[in-house]
């Protein structure tokens, strides 16, 4: 009901599409949850803590589990970083306040096994203030990760080359991906005597019928994130130095379609 909501409204959640595509790789449990109590951690007790932000000791009580299988308390404690006011004084953590929380379990000392009370963040700040057009944003995407085939997490450029056409000014560039999971990926752009050119990104073995992924989407994500931002000309061995620049060139055509990534955060690891 909340996330049609923040549908019917058109509400935008203050996050970027991408900060919580980050978040929601990271962390194999996402709660929403209410602050029960928070207890600020002097520094000198708080071994990392990034300069301008203060860390809390967090009890929260939990309202819905959006991701994740292992069983847990209904009330859950954990410790986040963040940052100081305006005014260089530590964040206000009200009780009842909405959060959401990427996080991982932790491990029961001695046993082996996982707290069901005890959390740990992907990230030092992985909690958000909740609100209904994020958590509609967040389980949007945690639908396209698990879906059969969905777009890897992209490691590079493997190799690829550029093909002159018959006529002056056309040619093709297939540039083939490396990926976390070894799942193929490819990019191929054509450009036409004009000078236009169109552009596609291939999830998967076929290369037919692909397009261009939609903004704020997994697949747009993953390249306009994960690409690098010229293309290592290395990769494009065998190729005339000539045909290695109109590659770049269309390469750089892709990330201006692309654009931005759009992070205002640090990813976490494995993100």
């Amino acid at each position: 009901m909340q996330d049609d909501d923040a549908a019917a409204t058109g509400a935008q959640s203050p996050y970027s599409y991408s900060d919580l595509a980050d978040l929601a790789v990271a962390a194999p449990i996402v709660i929403r949850a209410q602050i029960k109590d928070s207890a600020g951690v002097e520094s000198e007790r708080a071994p990392g803590l990034a300069a301008g932000h203060s860390r809390f000791y967090v009890e929260a009580d939990i309202v819905s589990l959006i991701r994740g299988s292992a069983p847990l308390a209904k009330r859950i404690s954990y410790l986040v970083d963040l940052p100081l006011d305006a005014r260089g004084k530590p964040a206000k953590l009200r009780k009842k306040q909405p959060v959401l929380i990427f996080a991982q379990p932790v491990a029961a000392g001695g046993s082996g096994s996982a707290s069901t009370s005890s959390i740990r963040l992907v990230a030092p700040d992985a909690q958000l203030a909740w609100d209904a057009a994020t958590e509609a944003q967040l389980r949007a995407i945690l639908t396209e990760l698990v879906k059969p085939g969905a777009p890897p997490r992209i490691t590079g450029i493997a190799n690829g080359f550029h093909v002159p056409g018959t006529l002056p000014g056309e040619g093709e560039t297939q540039l083939f991906l490396d990926t976390a999971n070894g799942d193929p990926v490819s990019l191929t752009i054509t450009t036409r005597a004009d000078g236009s050119r169109r552009w596609s990104a291939a999830f998967g073995e076929i290369v037919e019928g692909a397009g261009i992924p939609k903004r704020n989407t997994l697949a747009w994500y993953r390249l306009a994130c994960g690409l690098p931002r010229t293309l290592p000309l290395s990769k494009l061995a065998g190729t005339p130095a000539a045909d290695r620049q109109k590659a770049a060139s269309d390469y750089a055509a892709v990330l201006g379609a692309l654009g931005e990534c759009g992070r205002t955060r640090t990813p976490p690891p494995g993100a």
